[in-house]
């Protein structure tokens, strides 16, 4: 049953990805029940995945799904550079993993990941507006701003989530952390 779940926890992360480039309300909300399908498991990983941490996903994952449907039809519609905010994100997420190499604290791994995933949707969208396709929301367009924060948003939630998972196998696995 374990293996299940944790397979089940991996396609809905899958899931929670390709939704984010389609329809961004949905890409938190199966990253989170990717992320409590995995503290169903028996593993050491699913018992560390206590309460707290999942109220606080399902609060912030809450959150961003409103946020999200509160915006105008014309900019939920909208999925240009999403591939870019996506890739920029996992790029960004993994880059921040690499922090158990020299920080031995939890609580710093997770923060090193939050930090890197943030920085790369922002690297990913800076790239994407610097292309001919991503011209109307150029950081001079004045739309450049309210896109990134109306679609990095959910893209941070939802990959964040997925670190937390891998952040939790880094610890269980790592004598360092």
């Amino acid at each position: 049953m374990t293996v299940f779940l944790i397979i089940l926890s991996c396609v809905l992360w899958a899931c929670s990805l390709l939704a984010l480039a389609g329809r961004p309300a949905l890409g938190p909300a199966l990253s989170y029940l990717g992320l409590l399908t995995l503290s169903f498991t028996d593993t050491t990983v699913g018992e560390m995945i206590n309460n707290t941490i999942l109220l606080g996903w399902l609060c912030m994952t809450v959150i961003v799904m409103f946020a999200t449907y509160l915006q105008p039809v014309k900019v939920i519609s909208q999925t240009r550079g999403m591939w870019y905010m996506i890739v920029g994100a996992l790029v960004g997420m993994m880059v921040g993993l690499l922090g158990f190499t020299f920080v031995s604290s939890l609580s710093l791994l997770y923060s090193i990941m939050i930090i890197a995933t943030v920085v790369g949707i922002f690297l990913g969208f800076l790239l994407y507006s610097r292309t001919p396709d991503g011209e109307p929301v150029a950081i001079g367009s004045g739309h450049f701003f309210q896109y990134l924060l109306a679609k990095g948003f959910p893209t941070a939630i939802t990959v964040m989530q997925i670190g937390v998972a891998l952040v939790l196998v880094i610890a269980v696995n790592n004598t360092n952390v």
